[in-house]
């Protein structure tokens, strides 16, 4: 991907949603939700103190991640969704 989050940006690529509920019904692409999951793909250097001092990024590339449902701005790069979003838009990191 040629593409570089400025600041405190993430880009976050989604995860597929389920395609059956626990009980097996087949949940239609119309009733599915986007899924507030992702992992990051990449990010920005970091956000910048008024003294000029970078505050390091809490995730990585690589990390998986929950955020709000209506976070970030949809992409498309070489033909992947993808969302940017500051890091403060990510409520926490899976284990």
């Amino acid at each position: 991907m040629a593409f570089k989050p400025l600041h405190d940006r993430v880009v976050v690529k989604r995860t597929e949603s389920e395609e059956k509920t626990a009980g097996g019904l087949i949940i239609p692409d119309s009733a599915k939700e986007k899924p507030a999951e992702g992992e990051v793909v990449a990010v920005g250097e970091g956000a910048r103190k008024d003294s000029g001092e970078l505050i390091e990024m809490a995730v990585k590339a690589g990390d998986k991640v929950l955020f709000g449902k209506w976070s970030g701005t949809e992409i498309t790069l070489d033909g992947q969704e993808l969302l940017i979003m500051k890091e403060s838009d990510i409520l926490g990191v899976i284990a």
